[in-house]
C-alpha cells in the first residue's frame, strides 16, 4: 500500500501516537522503503540513473558507486531504527521520572471538573512534549534523506508539514485519550476490550476520509487524464481486467517532485474514496507498462482483500497488546506509581507508562507483523504479474525492470542484513522480488495464474 501496513497505520498508529516510534523512518520508510513495490513509496537519488530501465534485467545489480551508497544507507538506517526505539523509551521514562504527566494532570484537573475539558488540556500538552523531545531524531532522519539525495524539500516546508501532522494527531488522539480514560473509569477490568471495540470504527473512518481530508494538506493532486491520457487509458484496461471500479475521475497525478525524488503509484481509500495516485516523479522515471505493473500490484491488495485481512490481523494483535497492558500495568504502577506520583490507572498521568508498555509490545511483535506484511506484498507482486499478463508483452521482464528502477533510485541494499530484514522489512527485498518476477511463469507450462485465471 502507499504506507507501511495500511492496516497497522489505521489501527496501531491511530490509537496510539506514531511518535512512540520516534523516527518517521521506521519499517517501510527507513531501510524498508528501499524494498517497496513499484506502487509503494520509494526514494530517488540524484546520482542514480534517471532514464527508464529498458535493458534486459537478469538480476538486481548496482554500479560500484551506487552499491556503496546503498550499503551505507542501509547500515545507517538499521542503526537508526534501533536507536530510535531505545530513544523513544527513554523519552517516555524521562516524562515519568520528571513527573511531567503529573504536572499536566494537575493543570488539567484545576482547569475544569469535566473530563473532556481536562483531556483538552492534558492530551495536547503530553503529545506535544513527546513530539518536541523526539523532534531531534526526526530532523536527523530528514538530514540523512537530504544527504543521500532523497529529500529535496526545503526546511521551511518540512517544518510546516511537521506542524500540520502534529495538529492532525492532536485532534485524533485528544479524543481517543478521552475515550480511553472514560472506558477505564467505567470498567477497570474490561477497559482493554471495550476501548479496542471503540477504536475499530474510528480507524476505518480515518482510512475512509484520509484521501479527501488529510492527503491534500500535504500534496497537490490533479486529474491524471489531464496530465497523461495514455497512462490513464492503460490503467483503465488493467482496472477493468481486475474487475474493480476505479473510473478515470478517481485517477490522480500528484506533484511529489516539490518535496521528494521518491517514486510512487498507489491505490488508497475505501469505497467512494478509493483512487489511484501516480507521482509525477514516477512518470518521469518509468514507462507506462512499468507503472501499470506497479498499479496492478496495488490493485492486488484490494482484490485479495488485504485491507480487510490486514485490519483483522492487526486488530487482533492490538487486542493482544491491550490485554497484555491490562495484565502488566497494575504491577508497573504498584512498583513505581508512587515514585512517579501516579495515583492509579484511571489517572491521566498513567498514560506515559501505558504507552511505554505498548511500545515494548509493538517492538517485540514487529517481526511477526512485518512477516505478515511481506507475505501480503509478495502476493500483491504475484497478482501484479498475473493481471498484466496478456496486457503487457513480457510482463515478468517489465516488472523486473520496474524493481530495478526502484532499486537504483532508492538505493535498495543488494545484500540486506538478515537481522534488519527480520525486524524491520515490511516488504521483500528488491533482489528477491526481481528473482520472483523473472521466474514466475505458470503460463509457459500451460497453466494459469493463481489469482487471475
Amino acid at each position: 500500500m502507499s504506507k507501511f501496513g495500511i492496516a497497522l497505520a489505521a489501527l496501531a498508529l491511530t490509537v496510539f501516537p506514531s511518535c512512540l516510534c520516534v523516527a518517521d523512518n521506521q519499517p517501510g520508510s527507513a531501510p524498508s522503503s528501499a524494498q517497496q513495490a513499484p506502487a509503494a513509496t520509494t526514494s530517488a537519488n540524484p546520482t542514480a540513473p534517471t532514464p527508464m530501465v529498458t535493458r534486459k534485467v537478469t538480476a538486481y545489480t548496482l554500479p560500484p558507486d551506487l552499491y556503496k551508497k546503498a550499503r551505507d544507507r542501509s547500515r545507517i538506517h538499521f542503526r537508526l531504527a534501533l536507536i530510535s526505539f531505545v530513544y523513544g523509551l527513554i523519552v517516555l521514562w524521562v516524562i515519568l521520572h520528571w513527573k511531567l504527566g503529573v504536572k499536566y494532570r494537575d493543570w488539567a484537573e484545576s482547569s475544569s471538573s469535566k473530563r473532556f475539558l481536562q483531556s483538552l488540556v492534558f492530551s495536547p500538552l503530553l503529545l506535544l512534549t513527546i513530539a518536541f523531545l523526539t523532534l531531534p531524531v526526526d530532523i536527523y532522519s530528514e538530514m540523512l534523506e537530504k544527504q543521500f539525495g532523497i529529500s529535496v524539500q526545503g526546511w521551511g516546508s518540512w517544518i510546516w508539514d511537521w506542524i500540520k501532522m502534529q495538529l492532525i494527531q492532536l485532534a485524533i488522539f485528544t479524543i481517543l485519550i478521552w475515550l480511553l480514560y472514560a472506558v477505564i473509569r467505567r470498567s477497570s477490568r474490561r477497559w482493554w476490550f471495550y476501548f479496542w471495540l471503540v477504536s475499530l470504527p474510528i480507524s476505518v473512518f480515518v482510512l475512509f476520509i484520509a484521501p479527501w481530508v488529510v492527503d491534500p494538506l500535504f500534496n497537490k493532486f490533479e486529474p491524471l487524464q489531464l496530465r497523461d491520457p495514455p497512462l490513464t487509458t492503460a490503467l483503465e484496461q488493467m482496472v477493468l481486467r481486475a474487475g474493480e471500479n476505479i473510473p478515470p475521475e478517481r485517477m490522480f497525478w500528484m506533484n511529489a517532485s516539490e518535496k521528494t525524488t521518491a517514486l510512487d503509484a498507489y491505490v488508497t481509500g475505501l469505497g467512494a474514496s478509493k483512487r489511484i495516485v501516480v507521482f509525477d516523479t514516477t512518470i518521469g522515471k518509468m514507462d507506462t507498462p512499468q507503472i501499470v505493473y506497479g498499479a496492478g500490484h496495488e490493485m492486488g491488495h484490494y482484490i485479495l482483500l488485504h485491507i480487510v485481512k490486514g485490519l483483522v490481523f492487526f486488530a487482533l494483535l492490538l487486542l493482544l497488546f491491550f490485554y497484555m497492558a491490562y495484565r502488566l500495568i497494575g504491577w508497573v504502577l504498584t512498583r513505581w506509581g508512587a515514585t512517579w506520583s501516579v495515583r492509579g490507572l484511571d489517572d491521566w498521568a498513567s498514560l506515559p507508562a501505558l504507552m511505554l508498555l505498548l511500545s515494548l509490545f509493538s517492538f517485540v511483535a514487529s517481526p511477526l507483523a512485518n512477516a505478515y506484511s511481506r507475505h501480503q506484498e509478495h502476493q500483491a507482486d504475484q497478482y501484479g504479474l498475473e493481471v498484466t499478463h496478456g496486457l503487457t508483452p513480457e510482463s515478468g521482464q517489465v516488472a523486473a525492470q520496474a524493481f530495478q528502477v526502484l532499486g537504483e533510485v532508492d538505493l535498495a541494499d543488494p545484500d540486506p542484513n538478515p537481522v534488519d530484514v527480520f525486524l524491520f522489512y515490511d516488504h521483500p527485498s528488491i533482489p528477491d522480488r526481481i528473482q520472483f518476477c523473472l521466474t514466475y511463469d505458470p503460463w509457459s507450462k500451460g497453466g494459469h495464474g493463481e489469482f487471475v485465471k
